[in-house]
């Protein structure tokens, strides 16, 4: 079962499936060490990891289990970051969520705007019941975000990664489609 990529709109950014042309900023988005500096895996150190990355957005959406969406702003047309949905099971209705953006665009409200079109369409087109979520406890601007987007903390991994060598706990949030939808009027 495939799951196409969708094309999202909000009233300031436009997400969509990644293209070639965006090796450059993703690449210089990834290989950000401060961008980077709480997420699981290192900066990237060689422009060619884009085709990898590339290759895994088509096969996660070939295989029906998530999507990457490119995030870029509609007023110049700039990439901004990424959002993605993974781990998408359709028996369980649930998958988990993530995103980074540059940093140059952190405080703007981008992340929050760009995980509820994601969210509204998994809730809405994918009929989930649970979005799943994982930030690292150190990254408090990640966990405002999603506190805002109405999730709630539900527990601690502790150690479960390792992080430029340091050995790191992470939060665990869920938002359940009964929460998702009390708060549409707010939306």
């Amino acid at each position: 079962m495939t799951l196409p990529t969708p094309e999202l709109h909000t009233e300031r950014l436009r997400l969509r499936p990644f293209t070639d042309a965006d090796a450059a900023p993703l690449y210089a988005l990834q290989s950000d060490a401060h961008v980077l500096r709480y997420w699981d895996s290192p900066p990237w150190t060689d422009p060619a990891r884009f085709q990898t990355f590339l290759a895994t957005c088509r096969r996660i959406e070939e295989e029906g289990s998530g999507a990457r969406l490119a995030v870029e702003r509609v007023s110049d047309g700039a990439f901004i970051g990424w959002c993605g949905l993974f781990d998408w099971n359709p028996d369980f209705r649930s998958a988990s969520l993530c995103y980074v953006f540059d940093a140059a665009t952190w405080g703007n409200g981008y992340g929050t705007e760009t995980a509820q079109a994601v969210l509204r369409w998994a809730y809405d087109t994918l009929d989930l019941n649970r979005v799943q979520a994982e930030t690292d406890t150190r990254n408090a601007g990640s966990a405002r975000v999603l506190e805002k987007l109405g999730f709630v903390r539900e527990g601690t991994l502790r150690e479960d990664c390792i992080v430029n060598g340091d050995v790191s706990d992470s939060w665990v949030f869920g938002l359940l489609r009964r929460d998702w939808e009390a708060t549409a009027e707010s939306r």
